[in-house]
């Protein structure tokens, strides 16, 4: 009749199968779930510098400094299919050289378990915001936002803008003082 062998095989690709179509049904039930929630961004200190980039050009970039309050309330995004969010701070512009200029400043990963009420005062940006020429000095239009990636149990993996954004300016002149450190 059968072997052993073959009845496993039946009964494995059997389950697996059930397994895939349990899986994207608990994927379906989530799908539509719409992930976005208020941001609260501001700037409290920036500040420019000009220093050399050691690289084989020794050419001169600016390097700005923000340090930044953030609230937000993201208890409403965690549902029984998301493990866990990525957080990330983009500072978007644009310089005479590049029309788009995107950098992370600033990222954070928030498990199920973890208390999901940020209320972040005077935070440092945890990157350096190079860019490669003298476009920060005196730019008027960066913005700051807040972005996520849901990363969940089954299903695609999600980028979302959340709602609220800052647009902020440099200093026309370049700072001289230490005043600015990395943490």
């Amino acid at each position: 009749m059968h072997t052993f062998l073959s009845r496993s095989n039946s009964i494995l690709a059997y389950t697996l199968s059930v397994s895939a179509c349990l899986t994207f049904c608990c994927f379906l039930s989530t799908v539509f779930y719409d992930y976005k929630t208020e941001v609260s961004l501001d700037t409290i200190k920036t500040a420019v510098k000009n220093v050399p980039d050691y690289s084989a050009s020794r050419e001169r970039n600016d390097l700005g400094f923000v340090t930044f309050n953030l609230r937000t309330d993201l208890t409403s995004l965690f549902n029984w299919n998301v493990k866990q969010l990525f957080l990330f701070l983009i500072a978007e512009y644009r310089t005479n050289s590049n029309n788009v200029n995107q950098i992370i400043l600033w990222d954070k990963i928030i498990l199920r378990d973890d208390h999901a009420v940020l209320d972040f005062k005077n935070v440092n940006t945890k990157y350096y915001f190079w860019d490669d020429g003298n476009g920060l000095r005196g730019n008027r239009n960066i913005t700051l936002h807040l972005s996520w990636n849901v990363v969940p149990n089954a299903g695609i993996l999600p980028s979302i803008d959340g709602i609220g954004y800052r647009n902020f300016g440099f200093p026309s002149d370049y700072t001289t003082s230490r005043l600015y450190r990395f943490q």
